[in-house]
């Protein structure tokens, strides 16, 4: 899944928890003028901080393009080029930490999700691409 004919909406630099927050705030703002339903709203803007927050822990810190998709859909592409995920299935997966942490980040995110698909490489970076619907379904 690629984003190539997509609208982009936002482009965001992650740095810091500050631009963690921009994220969602961004996000929110998008899918709000786009008139997205509420609990749509919040399930994305969750996965959304939970991606950023990994790209930026994790990966160094990366980008974020924010697109809007045909057939009233929303799409969020994260980019870092970190140490990549040395084991996607067990990152996925529920209780999995590499900090200490709850380790339900990258599993909520994907379950909060649409679409959710991870490329990542070893010492090259992750990129995460996702989407969610703006109304209605999941």
């Amino acid at each position: 899944m690629k984003f190539d004919k997509a609208k982009r909406a936002a482009s965001l630099d992650l740095a810091t928890d500050r631009d963690v927050a921009r994220a969602r705030t961004v996000v929110g703002r998008i899918m709000k003028e786009q008139d997205a339903k509420v609990l749509m709203q919040t399930r994305f803007v969750t996965a959304v901080s939970e991606i950023a927050r990994n790209a930026v822990r994790h990966g160094g810190g990366g980008t974020m393009e924010v697109y809007l998709l045909p057939g009233g859909r929303i799409g969020v592409e994260c980019r870092d080029e970190g140490p990549g995920i040395a084991d996607v299935e067990a990152a996925l997966t529920d209780g999995f930490s590499t900090i200490n942490s709850m380790g339900r980040g990258l599993g909520g995110a994907k379950r909060l999700s649409e679409l959710f698909i991870i490329e990542t490489m070893p010492n090259e970076g992750t990129t995460i691409r996702m989407t969610s619907r703006l109304r209605g379904g999941r």
